[in-house]
């Protein structure tokens, strides 16, 4: 009896040994440039289980407005999903970032809304050429973890880590379905650039 165990409890480790991802299998890089402050990161910002602290810190100052000091701390899910998008739709090498986290004086002055996921480090618009934007949005909707717009003018989709909705400069469609008019407004003065 005791032999039996001890091969089935052998057998068991072996199995997890397996099957289990490697350290380096867990590891998730991402590369990306802020066109705004010209600021940059490119390594591993995911180790293993969880987001890697230094590489996280790193990512909040390259991902903030020019003269933010100390930078907000980025919220790790957002990173996560322009990730997991940006791997899914072969975006490219360097994910070019047009904007991040904002100040508020930022905010106000390209009119975004004033509960901006921005505010709360929660968001990125991330530059994409025009032809890929209904591929890399539908990817964004798909993982369902938060806000997705798609700015044709300007060149860029905006993805935030906040409540599940989506809308464009032509329209909206919100979470539930339904057109929001407010986000209709936001989206048109960021267009037109008021």
């Amino acid at each position: 009896m005791r032999r039996t165990f001890l091969i089935s409890g052998t057998a068991a480790l072996v199995t997890l040994a397996f099957t289990r991802p490697s350290h380096a299998e867990s590891m998730r890089r991402i590369a990306l440039r802020h066109s705004g402050t010209g600021a940059s990161f490119d390594g591993v910002w995911y180790s293993g289980d969880a987001p890697d602290p230094e590489a996280m810190s790193d990512l909040s100052s390259a991902l903030a407005d020019e003269g933010c000091d100390p930078p907000k701390p980025f919220d790790p899910a957002i990173i996560g999903i322009v990730w997991e998008v940006a791997a899914r739709t072969r975006l490219g090498s360097v994910l070019d970032v047009h904007s991040g986290y904002r100040t508020p004086r930022v905010n106000r002055m390209v009119h975004g809304a004033g509960d901006s996921q921005h505010l709360r480090a929660m968001a990125m618009d991330v530059g994409v050429p025009s032809g890929r934007m209904p591929a890399v949005a539908e990817a964004a909707r798909k993982l369902a973890r938060g806000g997705v717009g798609i700015y044709r003018q300007r060149g860029f989709v905006h993805l935030d880590s906040g409540p599940v909705r989506s809308w464009s400069d032509g329209g909206t469609r919100s979470g539930n379905g339904f057109n929001d008019d407010r986000l209709t407004r936001i989206a048109q003065a960021w267009r037109l650039g008021r």
